[in-house]
């Protein structure tokens, strides 16, 4: 029509309206999506591009794409370039590597759980995974200092190690499917170690809390532990699917003996019910806390309300970027 300005697309909000689980789900399979993990740099760069350039005021028609194919390339660039700092991360750190790293991590885990020698590498490497995971997906640009990164490392990796041996001693006595669900434990336990002590700049500084516009208005450390703890939970959640399901399908056919003749298969089997379950769970327990937070100034401490009411007196909502 004539007269009547075209709509702009917000690109700094999610496809999907944030605040319904629907929508949540909907933008973190799209975020998750493993085919991403494929994307030559060239296609990121040209993601990157288009998204800048769109932010900057071209329209559709002068960049000559559709609105799908905006958002395909919006989604694509946040799969590869941190929210907060804009870098580009490292590839086993993205989302989008959730499924085919934790898929062959995790089955892993489950078929080689009663040596010591495979319990003690697979958690080592299994925490080496996680800590490149939870440096990438940080919060904000808070540079981590070197020794709070090996203290995280090798916690989470004595935590896990310590765990599976300590459980595997004990499942010795109980039913074989106990044994089996060892791995999830350990995982548990280094995740609750792990995310809190790579993301201990946070916990001591605050996490940073901006307004609607992205203007940063201070720091919290109430809404930091609220965010770390509520990743955590996601991640212990992520994992679960994949670490129950496998070891009730494998104990059942072990006690028909399904897979007497056929025990090469144990290990395929395993890899591919974690495949199915990760590429579910992933996206679907991400989504179950927003990532960028809203919170009201009367749930934060009260030194940070006031600064930020000297600040500011009539503003009641911040937000914060949880990290994944």
């Amino acid at each position: 029509m004539s007269g009547s300005k075209i709509q702009r697309i917000d690109l700094e909000k999610p496809r999907w309206d944030q605040s319904t689980y629907l929508g949540r789900a909907k933008h973190f399979f799209n975020l998750t999506n493993p085919l991403n993990v494929f994307a030559s740099d060239s296609e990121l760069d040209r993601s990157r591009e288009i998204v800048s350039k769109y932010r900057k005021g071209e329209s559709l028609e002068s960049l000559k794409i559709t609105e799908d194919e905006l958002w395909k390339n919006k989604y694509l660039y946040d799969s590869a370039y941190h929210p907060d700092t804009g870098e580009k991360m490292l590839v086993i750190g993205r989302m989008s590597a959730q499924v085919p790293m934790n898929m062959f991590i995790t089955g892993c885990m489950l078929t080689f759980y009663k040596s010591t020698p495979a319990v003690v590498f697979w958690q080592w490497f299994n925490q080496s995974f996680n800590a490149v995971v939870n440096y990438t997906n940080r919060s904000g640009a808070s540079p981590i200092p070197t020794e709070t990164l090996v203290r995280s490392y090798v916690g989470a990796v004595g935590g896990a190690v310590i765990t599976a041996l300590s459980l595997n001693r004990l499942a010795r006595r109980a039913p074989p499917l106990a044994g089996r669900l060892v791995p999830l434990a350990a995982v548990a336990a280094a995740n609750c170690v792990n995310i809190p002590l790579m993301r201990i700049t946070e916990l001591q500084e605050g996490i940073e809390l901006q307004n609607e516009e992205g203007e940063k208005f201070g720091n919290s450390k109430k809404a930091a532990r609220e965010a770390i703890a509520s990743v955590t939970m996601s991640r212990i959640l992520m994992a679960s699917p994949s670490m129950v399901l496998s070891p009730i399908l494998m104990n059942f056919l072990d006690r028909r003996n399904m897979l007497a003749k056929a025990k090469w298969a144990a290990a395929p089997i395993q890899l591919a019910v974690c495949g199915v379950c990760l590429t579910f769970a992933t996206p679907l327990c991400c989504a179950l806390f927003a990532q960028r937070v809203p919170v009201t100034i009367d749930h934060l401490e009260p030194e940070v309300q006031e600064a930020i009411r000297a600040k500011s007196p009539t503003i009641n909502m911040l937000y914060y970027n949880k990290g994944l």
